[in-house]
């Protein structure tokens, strides 16, 4: 289902200078899930789709993502979206048609609807005097609830003692830079608000720019503010990250930039792009030289080296043809005499050991055998041998006295 919904949205003006980009009325709208819950068909049983999840997607329509200066948060499936940002001096006069897409996670049902915003000038701006807090126990869609949100103008207020105060710009701190905090202890991610008065700024704000709270910054400790027992009940300021200028002292810079060539986009307007009577490009023949030229080149390549490897071999035979030939048989006899040598060594035999040897006896002219049999391994023998390592212990008769 579509539908639209009408929203007047104004926004200052500053001419030719404009010093902050996002300095303009900000812009809030809450999705809410019990506004889409009744686009969605009835359930069987009562009260379902009271906690289905429900998410939210946001853009211009025409386009895949929203303009620049309009940004989108939901922090879970059960609570409500909300689109927040500040548009510039340029964006006045052009209707935005916003797109909002409702997701039932539960059931995959959609819905659908249209947010029409018209950006209109007014007098009221501008307001040259701007201070941005960041405040450290907030989130973002937190600070944008309008109860909250003026609360902290009221406290600004209280301090300052403007004519005129207007928020200007709320940002996350996770847009600046900043880190997603722990989930613990209840921790916030923090927030940056803007906002601007018609009145220089006051003694208060002005003490985080002396010296000593100065100092104090630089050493990581929080400044002395007489007015942050004003906040503190409710906002914890980080005073060393406080902004304070002041845009009639502000100097615009124009830098020149060099005439662009061709086929470099305009910087202003929108990009058109070529029709379609232009001609579509062959790029057959590209691939076929692409590919040809490669692999032609592989392919000589490899016919060259086959021929060299295989064609231009000389063989044994011509090789012996071309060899003088003493020098072949200077070649066969050392071939010869390496074989002959290879095959003495495998049948050569060692001296036997004196141990080994027959022993003859003198005086009774008896031979005695040797120890070891004739298939003993000889090569493990040791040369010498003791008398308890015999095998056998062979007793030599002894010479008898005559008589």
């Amino acid at each position: 289902m579509c539908g639209a919904t009408a929203f007047t949205f104004t926004r200052t003006s500053h001419g030719d200078r404009n010093v902050y980009p996002s300095a303009g009325v900000l812009f809030v709208h809450v999705l809410e899930r019990e506004y889409f819950k009744g686009e969605f068909p009835p359930y069987p049983k009562s009260g379902d789709a009271g906690n289905d999840p429900i998410t939210f997607n946001t853009n211009l329509m025409g386009y895949p993502d929203r303009p620049g200066w309009l940004r989108y948060i939901q922090r879970t499936p059960h609570s409500d979206g909300v689109l927040y940002g500040s548009p510039t001096a340029e964006h006045v006069g052009k209707p935005t048609v916003i797109e909002i897409t409702a997701y039932n996670r539960r059931t995959f049902e959609t819905a659908r609807h249209n947010l029409v915003i018209n950006i209109m000038a007014t007098e009221e701006f501008p307001l040259p005097y701007q201070a941005e807090f960041y405040i450290k126990n907030m989130n973002v869609e937190e600070m944008l609830a309008s109860e909250v949100l003026g609360d902290f103008l009221g406290a600004v207020k209280n301090v300052w003692q403007p004519e005129r105060l207007n928020a200007i710009n709320i940002t996350s701190a996770l847009d600046r830079g900043g880190r997603v905090p722990l989930p613990i202890n209840n921790l916030k991610e923090g927030v940056y608000v803007m906002v601007g008065a018609d009145v220089p700024f006051s003694s208060c704000l002005r003490e985080v720019e002396t010296p000593h709270n100065q100092l104090r910054c630089s050493q990581e400790m929080e400044p002395v503010i007489s007015c942050d027992k004003k906040f503190r009940a409710q906002f914890h300021i980080d005073w060393c990250k406080i902004s304070l200028v002041d845009i009639n002292k502000v100097v615009p810079v124009y830098i020149t930039r060099p005439d662009p060539g061709t086929g470099i986009l305009p910087e202003f307007g929108e990009y058109n792009p070529p029709s379609e009577s232009l001609k579509s490009r062959d790029y057959f023949s590209d691939f076929l030289i692409t590919l040809a030229v490669p692999s032609a080149v592989a392919l000589v390549l490899f016919f060259i080296l086959g021929y060299t490897m295989c064609c231009r071999r000389e063989g044994v035979e011509k090789r012996n043809m071309q060899t003088p030939a003493i020098q072949l048989v200077h070649h066969s006899s050392i071939q010869k005499s390496t074989k002959e040598l290879r095959s003495m060594s495998k049948n050569r035999e060692i001296s036997w050991p004196l141990s080994t040897l027959p022993v003859f006896n003198p005086v009774s002219g008896e031979v005695v055998p040797p120890i070891h049999p004739d298939n003993y391994e000889t090569t493990s023998m040791p040369l010498m041998q003791t008398q308890t390592n015999l095998q056998n212990q062979i007793t030599i008769p002894q010479q008898r006295p005559s008589g």
